[in-house]
């Protein structure tokens, strides 16, 4: 049976690939928003192009044409920014709650009658007016509609300095639909709109992670850093896994490497979690907590886990949460196809498809009946 700490750094790792996955489906909404407006600004900006011909064309009158488009711009940006804004007020409660529960379930009930709880709204308040990378969420967002209308300008500039047709500059623009719209100047502002999402995200339940165990540091003598995630996870992360820290303070505990902003927010698209590490139950109470059991003063030993990479934690993962983790026909072919997790993946670390699997392991389908 796991002690507290174990369980507790088990289910942290196992949150952060939940907290992936719902990152993955809050960037396909964001990403909406833009994409259903970028017919809009495409229609706006022909319409403004096609009122200027090479003969009369001046960059103060460009600018001019161009402030229906600009104002568009700015617009949908706002809208995505109000959108990601509600999506992390309902992550702020859910974390919240996570983290109450990770710190509370191996705690006999004479110590979690002890546990302080958090505001909702303060959290979520005190997160949004924290920077990350540098800026406000509200900042990203006005900076990333800037990038793009500059974009979208010299790309204008440019094609009637080369006298392109105005049908081929708003393509230069949007892209073609041939290629999804990705071979367009502004694919770049999509990707950037992904990097911020994903990292405010991320931002969000490491900030009400910390709030959380900030409010309960009589529970915690420490936190510790968890990157055991994949064969993508940052060498600065890698590096730091299994690094215990001060709850408080941040202050590197038996090593020397700095906590910076913290997992999940030490660089943009950050993965990483941390785990408290709960005080032993001598520290919790002693020999005053009379009526512990012997299994539960053995669960609160304060020991912390071993280091553990990926792969070990996955393999002693629940066929259930291997599903979870990998989906249902992968998670068969990986329990009995005989694959290890770097077949699941191509060089670059995404992950391959079914029929992608089955083309280069037709023999470990067969052996897990799929």
């Amino acid at each position: 049976m796991p002690t507290a700490n174990e369980w507790i750094a088990d289910e942290s790792v196992a949150h952060a690939i939940d907290l992936v996955h719902y990152g993955n489906g809050v960037v396909r909404r964001m990403l909406a928003i833009l994409n259903r407006a970028d017919a809009s600004l495409t229609f706006q900006l022909q319409d403004a192009l096609e009122q200027l011909d090479a003969g009369s064309f001046t960059v103060q009158r460009l600018e001019a044409l161009l402030s229906s488009v600009r104002a568009l711009n700015s617009q949908v940006y706002d809208q995505m920014i109000q959108a990601l804004n509600l999506e992390l007020s309902g992550l702020t409660d859910s974390e919240v709650s996570f983290q109450r529960d990770l710190l509370t379930h191996p705690l006999p009930q004479e110590v979690v009658a002890q546990f302080n709880t958090v505001s909702i709204e303060q959290v979520h308040a005190a997160a949004m007016a924290r920077p990350f990378q540098g800026r406000l969420l509200s900042e990203w967002g006005q900076s990333i509609a800037a990038d793009r209308m500059v974009r979208i300008r010299d790309t204008v500039r440019m094609g009637f300095v080369e006298g392109k047709p105005v049908q081929q500059i708003v393509r230069d623009v949007r892209g073609t639909k041939a290629q999804n719209y990705q071979d367009g100047v502004i694919e770049i502002d999509r990707r950037h709109a992904e990097t911020i999402v994903r990292t405010a995200v991320s931002h969000t339940a490491g900030y009400a992670r910390d709030q959380v165990l900030a409010a309960n540091a009589d529970l915690v003598k420490a936190v510790m850093w968890r990157s055991t995630l994949d064969s993508r996870t940052s060498q600065p992360c890698r590096l730091r896994d299994g690094c215990k820290y001060g709850l408080e303070d941040h202050k590197p505990i038996g090593h020397k490497l700095p906590w910076g902003a913290g997992p999940g927010r030490f660089h943009f698209n950050c993965r990483s979690t941390s785990a408290p590490v709960l005080k032993s139950w001598q520290e919790l109470g002693g020999e005053d907590v009379a009526d512990w059991t012997q299994s539960q003063r053995a669960s609160m030993d304060g020991a912390v886990p071993a280091d553990t990479t990926y792969a070990e934690w996955l393999a002693k993962q629940s066929a259930a949460r291997q599903d979870e983790i990998l989906g249902q026909a992968r998670g068969r072919l990986y329990r009995e196809g005989g694959l290890d997790l770097q077949q699941f993946s191509n060089n670059k670390g995404k992950l391959l498809t079914l029929q992608e699997l089955r083309a280069r392991q037709p023999a470990a389908f067969k052996a897990a009946g799929l």
